[in-house]
Order: C-alpha cells, then sequence, then structure tokens
C-alpha cells in the first residue's frame, strides 16, 4: 500500500482531545492481530493524537470470511504506511514517542508477526521502550481509554479497577473479572462458537456478506424478533459458561426446511431479529449469573463494562445497560470506531503496562493463542 486513498477507514481524535495541551507521555501502538492494519498516538492523559485503521475487508468479503495467507501479505503491505500517516496525522516524529507497542498475540500469526517485528525494527533502530501487548487486554482496557454508555455517547465515563468485563469478538467470548492491569479472572466463557463467530455464521447462511455482525444488527431492527424461536442454550442451567452453536444449528435446520421462495425480506428481518434475541437473552442470563458469582460480589466492582467487536451491536449495549441499572451498577463500553481491533487500544494497553514496568527486556516470541488469565 503505497497511496493514503488505500486507507478505507481514518479515525482521528477520542472523547478526551485536547491536543494542545501537555502530551505526557506518547505511545505508538500497532495492531495487526487479523484483518485490519492499524496505528495510533496515544498520550497519558487520554488523547488519541492520530489514529489510523487499514480495514482488509473488501479483500476478504469474496471468500466469506478472513483468509490468513491474504491478511499476512495485506499487512506486509500497508504497515509501513499506515505508521507513516500515523506521524503525520499526529504531526509528530518518531523521536517525539516515548514508547512503543504492539500485538505480540493472540490471533492470526502471520499478521502478528508483521506488526510485531515492524515494533522491535523501531523500538530497536531508536533505542525506545518496547511494550508486547495482548490483544485481548487492548480490548479489555480500552474503555479506561474512553467510553461512554449505550443511552448517551457523549458522556465520558472513567472506569475504574475492578469491574466486569463482557469481552465479545469473532473468536472470543468471555465473562471476566478485570482487577487491574495484568489481573484477570475468568468467570465464563464460551463452551464452542464465540458470539460473533455465529453472527457471521447467520450472515453468510442468509447470503448478507462479511461481516456479518453489522448487517444482522440492522436487519434485526426491522424484524419481529417473537417470529422464530431459537433456544437459549445453558440459560437453565447454573454458571456463567456460554455455548451458541446450538443456537446456529437450529438456525440452520430452520433454513433447510423453508422454501425458497418463503425468504423475502420479511423474512430475513424476522430471522436476523429471533435469532439476535436469543443471543442477546443468553448473555444477559450468563452475566445476571456472573454478578451472583462469590468472587464478583466479594470483588465489588462498580462497572458493568463490554468490549470487543461484538459490542458494537446495538441489542446487546441496550440490554446489557438496562441490566447494569437493574444492578445499581454504570454501564461503559467504548466508542463504535475503538470496539473492532485498532491502534489505539494497543497504544492505551502499552501505556498503561509501561506505567507498571512491563516492557521488553529479551526476545518475545509472538503467541497465535495467549489468554488473558496468563498475563
Amino acid at each position: 500500500m503505497t497511496k493514503t486513498d488505500n486507507i478505507l477507514r481514518m479515525d482521528m481524535g477520542s472523547v478526551h482531545n485536547h491536543i494542545d495541551s501537555d502530551n505526557g507521555i506518547l505511545c505508538l501502538g500497532i495492531e495487526s492481530s487479523c484483518d485490519e492494519t492499524s496505528a495510533a498516538i496515544v498520550d497519558s492523559n487520554k488523547n488519541i493524537l492520530a489514529h489510523i485503521v487499514y480495514s482488509q475487508i473488501p479483500e476478504h468479503q469474496k471468500y466469506g470470511g478472513v483468509v490468513p495467507e491474504l491478511a499476512a501479505r495485506a499487512h506486509i503491505l500497508a504497515v509501513d504506511e499506515v505508521i507513516r500517516l500515523t506521524l503525520e496525522r499526529a504531526n509528530k516524529t518518531i523521536n517525539d514517542i516515548d514508547v512503543i507497542a504492539a500485538t505480540a498475540g493472540p490471533g492470526l500469526i502471520g499478521g502478528v508477526l508483521v506488526g510485531w517485528m515492524a515494533a522491535t525494527g523501531i523500538a530497536n533502530a531508536t533505542n525506545k521502550p518496547l511494550v508486547a501487548v495482548n490483544h485481548l487486554e487492548g480490548h479489555a482496557l480500552v474503555p479506561r481509554l474512553c467510553a461512554a454508555s449505550a443511552s448517551d455517547s457523549h458522556t465520558n465515563i472513567d472506569v475504574e479497577f475492578p469491574y466486569l468485563l463482557m469481552l465479545a469478538s469473532g473468536g472470543h467470548c468471555q465473562i471476566l473479572l478485570v482487577h487491574n492491569v495484568g489481573k484477570y479472572e475468568l468467570i465464563g466463557q464460551t463452551l464452542d462458537d464465540s458470539a460473533g463467530e455465529a453472527f457471521d455464521k447467520i450472515a453468510k447462511m442468509l447470503d448478507l456478506g462479511y461481516p456479518g455482525g453489522p448487517v444482522v444488527d440492522k436487519r434485526a431492527k426491522l424484524g419481529n424478533a417473537q417470529r422464530f424461536h431459537f433456544p437459549r442454550p445453558l440459560c437453565d442451567k447454573p454458571g456463567c459458561d456460554f455455548s451458541f452453536s446450538g443456537i446456529k444449528t437450529a438456525a440452520r435446520m430452520l433454513l433447510d426446511k423453508t422454501n425458497k421462495d418463503e425468504i423475502d425480506e420479511t423474512f430475513i428481518n424476522d430471522f436476523c431479529a429471533s435469532f439476535q434475541q436469543s443471543v442477546v437473552d443468553c448473555i444477559t442470563n450468563r452475566l445476571t449469573n456472573a454478578m451472583k458469582d462469590e468472587r464478583v460480589k466479594n470483588a465489588a466492582p462498580k462497572t458493568l463494562v463490554v468490549a470487543g467487536g461484538v459490542a458494537k451491536n446495538s441489542a446487546i449495549r441496550a440490554a446489557m445497560e438496562e441490566l447494569a441499572n437493574k444492578s445499581n451498577m454504570l454501564f461503559a463500553a467504548p466508542p463504535m470506531n475503538l470496539c473492532t481491533d485498532n491502534g489505539a487500544m494497543i497504544a492505551w494497553a502499552g501505556l498503561e503496562n509501561y506505567r507498571i514496568g512491563k516492557i521488553v527486556t529479551e526476545p518475545v516470541a509472538p503467541r497465535p493463542r495467549w489468554p488473558l488469565i496468563e498475563l
């Protein structure tokens, strides 16, 4: 990638955006774990000075999902230009940067290697400290950079430790008690598919395109959620774990026994609404159980947080905010542009780790799998 025309999404600024103030510590964050090459410069005062995202979605749409080899190749072509543009947008040079941070896992290892090697090269050439960021921790901590409620996206909420986190994306679905930077307690997780994967599979069944989450959410707003009944796996059982494969299977079976001439726009809208409602019910059920868990009660978190790509879903955000209100908790979610993979969350996680002294002091091997509880 050599032209700015190829940057499909460029985001600059955040809720806290006082570029003329004392910037404090500046961190350059690089993200390349899946299908988006992104870089951002964030300071320790919660200012996003520049944020560039190059999305590969058009390259993968015809395949209905991410092709790892194509993703890695696209990262190689994009990463230098994305970093250059980020510095340019922030009106900074690499000498102005105090810390370099990059995703070191988990993710598609080819892509992770591209971003990590770029960051390592910059850090070695400039003799600047380097932070290896867990991609999931980037999602987990970005609400502390900037977050708002679903009902008032313009009011920033300060998310303090500890907080109860629903982390949901295309590859992960977990309930975590976030005690501090690097200190995560797993309360519940999916036993099979992630919520994001289920949304993508439903969209594929209906030929709605990729990625599936946004289009299913959009169609669901037009539909009748009571028309079809999908199962709510595990909702009649104790615990906080999820299961979404049964909903996906039920959807496939319903489509298989439906005549093609019956699948019109109304059918699709109602199908999406009914499916989405089943996912929302599963999430609120499991979170309700989590709030009753002794570990959570003892920690007494004041805020319920949703993060990850699925946090963009309007129905999930609204349902979680309602649950938080009923439980006398605050609700917080990142702004929409910081829900999916992005460099700002990596820069912020880099700053959070740097401030407690977690920097690279010996070679780091990027990891395709890296559970948060191993930090």
